[in-house]
């Protein structure tokens, strides 16, 4: 019977540990305005909170956003500096805010100290839109360590005082300014780059 009950705690033991390893491998950090919005005085609420998860083989991120117009698109991407000119930037998906301003969006991929672009080499590439290149620019690996969110649609920026600029941070180049962004981090030390 006390083997059994050793057993018992030594699994019991073992699972409490596994969990408490599995809690510090989360990574949460906070965006803010951007310098667009912080220059033109708009926004002056918006923020966002971003968690990040190691599952080993990738990264899951949870972004809540907070603050910003209700009931509008925004677009967001991992980027290589939080502010103009941006750099590399990946688009990773789309976050639409309610009714009050809030947005949440969950995202699945290599976000950690291991990300990045490269092209060893130029070669043609797809043209879907008018502002689209034909080939790729050769680099080596450039590493992406900031996050940004743009307003999907410039009206919806002008509307509440951000410039009415048209950026190419959405699925048809067409995107507002910068909303929100990691330019709380300095600009080669991006907070993806904590994540091991």
């Amino acid at each position: 019977m006390m083997t059994k009950l050793k057993l018992i705690v030594m699994c019991s033991l073992v699972l409490a540990l596994s969990n408490l390893t599995a809690v510090a491998q989360d990574t949460i950090f906070n965006m803010v305005r951007s310098s667009t919005a912080v220059t033109a005085g708009c926004l002056p609420n918006a923020s966002g909170r971003v968690t990040i998860h190691s599952i080993g083989i990738a990264e899951t991120m949870h972004v809540e956003v907070t603050g910003l117009p209700a009931n509008k698109e925004f677009d967001f991407f991992v980027i290589q500096l939080p502010n103009a000119p941006f750099g590399m930037s990946w688009y990773q998906g789309d976050i639409e805010t309610d009714s009050n301003g809030r947005g949440i969006a969950d995202f699945v991929g290599r976000f950690s100290i291991e990300t990045f672009v490269v092209a060893p080499g130029s070669g043609p590439a797809p043209v879907v839109h008018g502002a689209d290149a034909s080939s790729n620019p050769a680099t080596a690996p450039v590493h992406t360590y900031h996050l940004g969110l743009w307003f999907n649609n410039p009206a919806d920026a002008a509307d509440v005082g951000c410039p009415n600029s048209v950026t190419p941070f959405n699925g048809d180049h067409t995107a507002g300014v910068q909303a929100l962004s990691t330019r709380n981090f300095s600009a080669t030390t991006g907070p993806l780059k904590r994540i091991q």
